[in-house]
């Protein structure tokens, strides 16, 4: 497998995906869903891989790549033809947690991926062109599935934009193409647990990097259309500033892969967590459009680029053969922020306002990247 074919089966794994969840959304508010009960369906997208990210971790540490990927884009590619077929509020339950363990699938799988092609120092290159791909797609989808929606109804959409995952199923089915596994012993097997990575030196330090900026990430496009609303914002203009983040990361991604192999990770990211921890800490007090949208792209100048980073560092630190399960326990700690954050941020900011939300936030990663940078 190369990377090229790896960003292409990327792209289209993530393009339904994404097209998959809005339409989720948007079929479960067509069916007359009340606000919980769209939450609850949304909800359910992290619900199996939340109880199975280890085990799955370990399994693509030991298969390889491609049997992980097949099922994970099968899985997809069944729920979204489940939605067609099943045109129903109830059938959502089931498309949900089934779309969202396959996408959870092929992520770790891609993560382990990219890290083994070519050489270790390839690895930032690798990671960069995958975010990329993730990005773009994470555009596309959502865009086209709400233009499929508008044009030819709800299920139908959801038929037409599985096709990228059954392109890619047929291409992992009819292909051998593949990152090998590592054979380990059942000693080593049942010898296995999380605890022991947080004793490897500088690991713990990665984690908690990893934990504070992907929180970051997800409470901004959280908190963001609140504040907007609250300072009499349209909905087309908290569009334009989240748009100026998503603009600036795609950017930042763009021109990773020509840099990477240049600059010093650490540095790199202690420098985005105290440029994003300032952004936040004004950001509260800008009011006017063009300054908001300044200091959205400044703060996606920031959080963009530092995914790479954080995915090299966690390879390239985990033991022999643990590579896929330490990328499987990172994206367990985001799924379960992403779930849980929100709703204690929540209720900060409709006891205190959204000001002390900001400046939590951004306190969070300046502590960070001081600690980062004295423990580095």
């Amino acid at each position: 497998m190369s990377i090229r074919l790896l960003v292409f089966l990327t792209v289209l794994t993530h393009l339904s995906f994404s097209a998959c969840r809005v339409i989720i959304s948007l079929t479960a508010i067509h069916y007359g869903a009340s606000p919980f009960v769209v939450g609850a369906v949304l909800s359910l997208l992290t619900v199996i891989p939340i109880l199975f990210a280890l085990r799955w971790g370990r399994w693509v540490d030991r298969t390889g790549v491609r049997v992980p990927m097949l099922g994970g884009v099968a899985a997809i590619f069944l729920a979204m033809v489940l939605g067609w077929a099943f045109p129903r509020l109830e059938t959502l339950f089931v498309v949900s947690p089934l779309a969202g363990s396959g996408f959870f699938l092929y992520h770790i799988a891609a993560g382990q991926a990219a890290a083994m092609i070519g050489r270790p120092k390839d690895r930032v290159k690798n990671f960069s062109l995958l975010a990329l791909a993730f990005s773009t797609a994470g555009f596309i989808g959502p865009t086209l599935s709400g233009v499929a929606i508008d044009g030819i109804g709800h299920a139908n959409a959801m038929l037409a934009l599985s096709v990228g995952v059954l392109v890619n199923t047929v291409m992992l089915a009819a292909r051998n193409m593949d990152v090998p596994g590592h054979e380990i012993s059942a000693g080593q097997q049942e010898k296995r647990k999380v605890s022991d990575l947080l004793r490897i030196p500088g690991f713990r330090l990665v984690f908690i990097v990893s934990g504070v900026l992907s929180v970051t990430w997800d409470l901004f496009a959280f908190v963001m259309p609140i504040y907007g609303s609250q300072i009499g914002l349209s909905a087309t203009t908290i569009g334009i500033v989240l748009g100026a983040f998503g603009a600036a990361v795609f950017v930042v991604r763009l021109l990773l892969p020509l840099v990477a192999h240049r600059v010093d990770q650490w540095r790199m990211l202690i420098a985005a967590m105290l440029l994003s921890g300032a952004t936040l800490i004004v950001f509260p007090l800008a009011h006017g459009v063009p300054l908001l949208m300044a200091l959205s792209f400044l703060l996606g100048v920031g959080l963009g680029g530092t995914q790479p980073f954080i995915m090299v560092l966690l390879y390239d630190k985990a033991p022999e053969g643990r590579g896929a399960e330490v990328l499987s326990v990172r994206t367990w700690l985001i799924n379960v922020s992403q779930t849980s954050v929100p709703l204690a941020f929540g209720a900060l900011g409709a006891a205190l306002g959204m000001l002390p939300v900001f400046w939590v936030m951004g306190a969070s990663l300046l502590v960070a990247g001081h600690y980062a940078a004295r423990g580095k």
